[in-house]
């Protein structure tokens, strides 16, 4: 739902949405974005890490580590196979996807250890984390569809691309 709501925001607009413009929503929809992982991804981590006796920032690191070697692999693969007009737009709708599975195993795991009273986490630890990514996800729906918006592409088609951007 929060993510038709940020797609929705082509609506708003007739013709281009100015450089300037775009610029300001790209780093709105990244400071929400980068809050979340640190509020609701990578502290939360730590403490479950240090919970246990453990050193906390380790694991974290070791999964921002992989996931930036993932990411780099993925965009040089895709550098490869993409040559259009809307390669970067394109790129930014394949990341975005792809973040979306472990949003949701994310999600999924802290309900099943709040469920079943593993590592110390409560019920509302378990709803904080889903707030978090609900409410990120409307800037996310935002940074997919405008871009497109801006290379003439119908709002429709924008809406509907910020929209599919979605998986889990």
């Amino acid at each position: 739902m929060e993510r038709l709501c940020g797609a929705g925001i082509v609506f708003f607009f007739k013709g281009k949405v100015s450089e300037k413009l775009q610029k300001i929503f790209n780093g709105f929809a990244a400071g929400v974005m980068f809050a979340a992982s640190i509020w609701s991804l990578i502290i939360p981590a730590i403490d479950m890490e240090t919970e246990q006796g453990k050193i906390g920032w380790i694991p974290a690191a070791i999964g921002i580590l992989i996931g930036v070697i993932f990411l780099v692999f993925s965009d040089y693969i895709l550098d490869k196979s993409i040559n259009n007009k809307h390669k970067r737009n394109k790129m930014l709708g394949f990341a975005i996807t792809l973040h979306n599975i472990p949003e949701g195993m994310a999600v999924g795991i802290v309900f099943a250890s709040a469920l079943n009273g593993n590592f110390g986490v409560d019920i509302m630890s378990a709803m904080a984390l889903s707030i978090g990514i609900a409410i990120q996800n409307f800037p996310e729906g935002m940074a997919i569809s405008l871009p497109y918006k801006s290379e003439n592409v119908s709002n429709k088609k924008a809406f509907l691309l910020g929209t599919l951007s979605r998986s889990s």
